[in-house]
């Protein structure tokens, strides 16, 4: 059993403070990568500096990139979901967002590129590197890399259908599959499912967080099921060859608040080690917009 305590609301300046990542740029001092949303509802990417000691933000800013033109995967949103350090370069991952038809949205995953340590980024191309395919028919999204030895994992969100409610809504069904690639960048893809579906009522799996361990791989991601969690808990699961995957969700040991800002969700955690412990950032209620809270396991 994980045990987690909260450490508070560390941030919530922004419209919503959505996805954090965290990045070490001083020993106790963390860059943590959101995406906030304008006035247009689109997402864009910012940045904080938490200093770990001191436990206070000491500085923070946005990050200049623009959206895609008309058309564009991203042309509606640009939302940072993982990062990974590529010799000089550090590499961000991210959500393109585009407003869909008959459905709300499609997402595709993109790639930003900075070569200053994490100040400025600059497009990797101006398509993405993963979209919809033949194993993931609705859309992709959220996800993370981690770098083995000669080649790279990644796991994702993969969208598989829509679906129409008896109120007129449509509701979106995705859970985490599984790629892998010799570069970062070109990824084959198979339609292996890393984390899929308990049960009939589930929906919704995102955001999936990977380390290796003792030989061991272990993710915390989030999960909501119509009748049983309708808003996001954390979940978890564990892996010896990081394929096939045992969901030990009961283990995770944090839950949401009796009151205030992470009282009706948890959800969005990101994973990093600071003095031998083990800490989480994570999203409350409304998906960021309440802000990005911090736990460290006992």
């Amino acid at each position: 059993m994980q045990h987690w305590q909260k450490l508070g609301l560390i941030y919530n300046r922004q419209h919503y403070q959505a996805v954090p990542l965290a990045r070490f740029i001083a020993p106790h001092t963390i860059r943590i990568f959101f995406s906030t949303r304008d006035l247009a509802n689109r997402s864009l990417p910012c940045a904080i500096d938490y200093d770990l000691h001191q436990q206070k933000v000491v500085n923070e800013f946005k990050i200049e990139v623009p959206l895609g033109n008309l058309g564009m995967f991203d042309h509606n949103g640009i939302m940072p979901t993982a990062l990974l350090e590529q010799g000089n370069e550090l590499w961000m991952y991210y959500i393109g967002w585009n407003t869909g038809g008959n459905v709300p949205f499609r997402n595709a995953i993109g790639l930003l590129i900075s070569k200053d340590g994490g100040n400025t980024f600059q497009k990797h191309a101006q398509g993405p590197l993963l979209d919809r395919s033949v194993h993931d028919p609705c859309f992709v999204a959220s996800n993370c890399v981690l770098a083995e030895e000669g080649f790279y994992r990644m796991y994702y969100l993969s969208c598989v259908q829509w679906q129409t409610k008896h109120s007129g809504e449509v509701q979106h069904y995705y859970h985490i599959k599984y790629a892998e690639s010799t570069n970062g960048i070109d990824w084959k893809r198979e339609g292996r499912i890393a984390i899929g579906f308990k049960n009939e009522y589930e929906y919704a799996i995102s955001v999936p967080r990977v380390i290796k361990e003792a030989g061991r791989y272990k993710m915390w991601y989030s999960y909501r099921a119509s009748a049983q969690t309708p808003t996001y808990r954390i979940g978890y699961a564990e892996s010896v060859n990081g394929l096939d995957w045992v969901r030990k969700d009961e283990l995770v040991g944090l839950d949401v608040s009796a009151e205030g800002w992470d009282s009706q969700m948890i959800c969005y955690p990101e994973i990093f080690t600071f003095e031998h412990k083990r800490y989480m950032l994570y999203n409350g209620n409304e998906y960021g917009k309440s802000g990005i809270g911090l736990a460290v396991s006992l």
